[in-house]
């Protein structure tokens, strides 16, 4: 059946969304199954990549790691400073560059709108079809998948918290930043705060969370763009962890896919792409805590591309960026990750990604 015939118009596939959201609550039970599915798909696809130790952090290299790896790594604090441990560390590659593989297909059908689109297949880690898949792109909230990795590789410690003040939710309503919601003297554990992060894609979160995990917004940028030097990204910088526009702040719909794989292998981070909802801790602010829900996940249930079962995934929008999504998904045994980017509406990228994940993805 043709992408049109399918899902018509847009108005029609706005009801089509309305009315799954109305189903949502029965579903609540299948999610979980989708869940534990997909920390089950992490944890293959981190045994087929061969990720060892991803995620912690300061671990002295043995003999053997030191003849295979080149770094430059800083003097480290006898305290072993989280930020100092990780500034500038330089490694071999996470997983293999994305190129197009023997079978690459350039995405022609106009039924997909988005301009920007990388389709990678996880096992092999090649591009298996896309459309200006190495074009610069600004990310938008897809930034913060990279901000939840690099925040899960460096807080050691979960139970610390961070209390809002004013001036960052002061200066976060004047750049008109999507927030989870935390109020003023609100103290929120790191657990909420990733939550925060991915499922509303919430600003303050971001902050926090960087705050924490390397005591500065500026330098836990410095430990994002670490990161992405240690996958080995050609045409990716960071200028914050909000996602907010900056003409420093780019990548590639390949390599946004990349980061997308690395985050994916690390259970913890899949937990949280692939959350649908969750409330946060009752506080003196919130008595009831925050109901949080995924802004991917209030748009499709996961499953409506026969035989695809998307498990995972983060929106982005900024009037620049235009609307993106990153996802994850399993197909027929193998594991897929899509880049939808500078579309015009938000339901071209869902729809798209579908069209892809139906069509190009073996």
């Amino acid at each position: 059946m043709a992408y049109n015939e399918k899902y018509g118009d847009l108005a029609r596939q706005k009801d089509y969304a309305r009315r799954q959201h109305i189903m949502r609550m029965k579903m609540k039970r299948k999610r979980q199954i989708f869940i534990r599915k997909c920390f089950l798909a992490a944890a293959m696809f981190a045994a087929v990549a061969g990720f060892v130790n991803l995620g912690i952090a300061g671990k002295e290299q043995t003999d053997k790691a030191s003849e295979l790896v080149e770094t430059e790594t800083i003097a480290v604090a006898a305290d072993n400073d989280v930020t100092q441990n990780k500034v500038n560390e330089v490694k071999a590659p996470l997983v293999p560059y994305a190129q197009k593989n023997e079978n690459y297909q350039e995405v022609m059908d106009e039924a997909v709108f988005s301009p920007y689109i990388a389709v990678i297949e996880v096992e092999s880690g090649k591009l298996i079809a896309g459309r200006n898949s190495d074009s610069i792109i600004y990310p938008a909230s897809m930034t913060k998948v990279m901000t939840l990795l690099v925040a899960v590789e460096n807080i050691d410690d979960f139970s610390k918290t961070y209390t809002f003040g004013t001036e960052l939710l002061n200066s976060l309503y004047i750049e008109e930043a999507t927030v989870a919601g935390f109020s003023e003297g609100e103290t929120v554990g790191v657990d909420d705060l990733l939550y925060g992060l991915i499922l509303p894609s919430g600003a303050d979160s971001a902050v926090a969370v960087a705050t924490i995990a390397a005591g500065s917004e500026e330098d836990f940028v410095s430990l994002m763009n670490g990161k992405a030097k240690e996958m080995g990204l050609k045409n990716t910088h960071f200028a914050n962890p909000t996602g907010l526009h900056s003409e420093e702040q780019y990548t590639t719909p390949a390599e946004m896919a990349m980061i997308m794989e690395v985050a994916m292998s690390n259970p913890t981070c899949a937990k949280y792409l692939s959350t649908y909802q969750h409330t946060t801790s009752a506080t003196a602010q919130h008595p009831e805590g925050i109901l949080l829900t995924s802004t991917m996940f209030s748009r499709m249930y996961g499953d409506e591309v026969e035989g695809v079962l998307i498990t995972a995934g983060k929106t982005g929008f900024t009037n620049e960026a235009l609307h993106c999504l990153v996802n994850f998904a399993q197909k027929n045994g193998k594991h897929y990750v899509t880049v939808e980017a500078g579309a015009q509406d938000k339901w071209h990228t869902i729809f798209d990604s579908f069209a892809l994940f139906r069509d190009y993805a073996i």
